[in-house]
């Protein structure tokens, strides 16, 4: 007997429950066991901190802007890059004097108050503070820190989200909820298609589905297939039927993508919250940047200001005082009105993240359509916080690729990472639109992934099917004990600098258990495994062309499944002055910090070998069908086979590379 739906999520919300718990559990345990300079190290703190100058923003927050104050040699040696982004709460802390500048000694003390990432950019942060007391504090610090502090907002958004829906006895949400854990059919509208002659024939179908869904459709796109654009499109021409539509996903960066496309289009988007990527044209189509130029707003401002004048005076009566700010605020609050209600009557497009979508701004708002774009990548209980203001809802995204970020073993055993758009795939496989022709990857590249996570139902444009960079190539390679066709000596076929990087790795099996992986803190890694990296891509470098290389811009992909093998692979990059010339082309991350990005040649270090052939998450092959599709023309994988071909995946992926040789 199928569980019921109420079951399926009270299920979820216990899961979700032992998830907060582990982090916040982590959470501690990190911060006291884990020194300053670490954190510095790993992006998630900055210290020592310059106090700038603190005012009242447009949201009339209290907000303070610092900057950290380290050296350029200290920056170079960061092993991540930075973690804060607009939205993300923070902590502050001190360290006495007799501490270092490096954090090292000293007792630290940590400031009791939250405060919010407001804006950040590469050495400059503005932050907003909870109350004037909060930064009377830090300005009276000796030596003063922040670092990223546990994000407890959005699990109170998910656990109210979780109960609203199970306790739904009538109405929409408990129709919707219904409909989305089971095989209750859903209705669809059946007027002719419309035609879309600038798009393929799966992406018209998919459009033309989301506009029959009378409750939910599910737009399923793989790698490189178009899902954006397609998307953008179901939008656009919802919107020549409805007034306003709610358009969220999972992350800033994910909403800000589908903001952009939006309004390249020339759709007028209003994005509530500020975007991750903070560019000119994103800035001006936030709330925060629509209310500071409408025309009331000085006035406005200066109301406010009056009522702070006033609060910090103490001259005339406190009757008196307290009648001019009750009048004061009586105007502010019909200027703030006035203001909203022209800003959100003139958007056709609300924006925000899933928790963004419990903005007080949008307190008792109601849309007939909800987009969630990257809706695989989102917990079931985040989904709802947005779909409890929705008639109906379409979700866009792939479960082939990266499910979301579970930390708690247990809760992953349990399901916690079985999405909303997973649940409703199963169920309601008729409600799904694949999308079939990709753009991005030469065919070769594509076919593995194709046959092993879509049904071979893929096939490649004939613009890319068969484009590569250098003439005569293969597409793709596996390398374990040298680069493809060079012998392991001095003088060979690459420069000598590419000859020296090998007598740091040259032995009877090079990434194999000769050298093999060992521990970094939480993480693996492969020493030998990351010289070889960088000497096969300084190989292929030179087979290419420098020149040829910084005319043409070829961009290149380095990816890990371990932040061990990321941080150690960046450190020797910025060791090696060969690479100084391609730095800015070459990004070095972890699977899911690529995801949704491409590049002209990607790399992929496993990092796995040992005896036993335990190969840990690698056993998640929706992290591999990631890293493989971010490549456009040249796909390298190193690792060792024979720890890695005991699982039957891996065996097939090498023996697909052996065949294109």
């Amino acid at each position: 007997m199928a569980e019921s739906p109420i079951t399926i999520l009270q299920r979820q919300r216990a899961l979700l429950q032992m998830e907060y718990a582990y982090e916040k559990e982590e959470f501690q345990r990190l911060t006291e066991a884990t020194g300053v300079e670490r954190k510095v190290q790993r992006g998630m703190a900055w210290y020592p901190l310059t106090l700038g100058r603190s005012y009242h923003n447009s949201l009339d927050q209290l907000v303070v802007e610092v900057s950290r104050s380290e050296s350029a040699e200290t920056a170079t040696e960061r092993d991540e890059p930075s973690q804060f982004e607009p939205g993300k709460p923070v902590c502050f802390f001190s360290q006495d004097a007799s501490g270092d500048f490096h954090g090292s000694g000293g007792m630290l003390h940590y400031y009791k108050f939250v405060g919010q990432v407001s804006y950040v950019e590469e050495d400059r942060m503005v932050i907003a503070l909870p109350s004037p007391g909060a930064l009377e504090q830090i300005r009276e610090a000796y030596r003063l820190g922040v670092q990223l502090y546990l994000d407890e907002q959005t699990y109170h958004l998910m656990f109210e989200a979780l109960d609203e829906v199970i306790n739904a006895k009538n109405g929409r949400l408990a129709d919707l909820r219904e409909m989305f854990h089971s095989t209750l059919p859903c209705g669809k509208f059946t007027f002719a298609p419309v035609r879309f002659p600038w798009l393929n024939t799966s992406q018209q179908a998919a459009v033309n589905e989301v506009l029959w869904a009378k409750d939910v459709a599910v737009v399923h796109g793989p790698p490189g297939t178009g899902k954006t654009t397609t998307l953008v499109e179901a939008i656009y021409e919802t919107l020549r039927r409805e007034n306003q539509v709610l358009v969220c996903a999972q992350s800033n960066m994910a909403v800000d993508w589908i903001a952009e496309k939006l309004v390249d289009r020339g759709v007028s988007v209003l994005r509530i919250g500020n975007p991750t990527r903070v560019t000119d044209k994103m800035l001006s189509f936030t709330y925060e940047r629509r209310f500071e130029s409408h025309p009331l707003y000085t006035e406005l401002w200066a109301v406010r200001k009056a009522i702070r004048d006033i609060y910090a005076s103490k001259s005339g009566s406190s009757e008196s005082r307290h009648q001019k700010i009750a009048r004061l605020k009586d105007r502010a609050v019909d200027l703030e009105y006035t203001i909203n209600q022209a800003l959100f009557g003139d958007a056709k497009v609300i924006a925000s993240t899933l928790a963004g979508s419990a903005n007080r701004l949008l307190m008792g708002m109601k849309f007939g359509t909800l987009f969630i774009d990257e809706a695989a990548q989102a917990l079931e209980a985040a989904s709802w916080i947005a779909i409890r203001k929705a008639h109906r809802v379409i979700l866009a995204g792939d479960h082939r690729q990266l499910p979301p970020t579970i930390k708690s073993p247990e809760a992953m055993r349990g399901g916690l990472d079985k999405t909303l758009m997973q649940y409703i795939v199963e169920n309601k496989p008729r409600v799904v639109s694949l999308l079939t022709v990709q753009y991005r990857m030469c065919d070769t590249i594509m076919q593995f992934p194709n046959r092993e996570f879509y049904e071979g139902k893929l096939q490649s444009a004939p613009e890319v099917k068969y484009r590569g960079i250098l003439d005569w190539d293969t597409a793709v390679e596996w390398v374990e004990d040298s680069p493809p066709a060079l012998p392991i000596r001095e003088g060979a076929e690459c420069s000598e600098s590419s000859a020296l990087s090998w007598s740091k790795v040259t032995a009877p099996s090079l990434i194999g258990r000769a050298g093999g992986e060992s521990s970094s803190g939480l993480s693996k890694v492969n020493v030998a495994e990351a010289h070889l990296t960088l000497a096969t891509l300084q190989c292929y470098f030179d087979k290419i062309g420098k020149d040829r290389i910084l005319e043409e811009r070829v961009d290149v992909g380095i990816i890990s499944p371990y932040k061990g093998q990321v941080q150690l692979l960046r450190r020797l990059l910025r060791q090696d002055k060969y690479w100084k010339p391609f730095r800015s082309l070459i990004t070095v991350n972890t699977v899911d910090g690529f995801q949704g990005q491409e590049r002209d040649v990607i790399v992929i270090s496993l990092v796995r070998s040992n005896e036993q052939g335990d190969i840990g998450f690698l056993r998640d092959l929706r992290r591999m069908n990631v890293a493989i599709t971010r490549a456009r023309m040249k796909l390298i994988i190193l690792g060792d086979r024979s720890t890695l071909c005991r699982m039957p995946f891996y065996r097939r992926l090498s023996e697909y590379i052996d065949e294109q040789w």
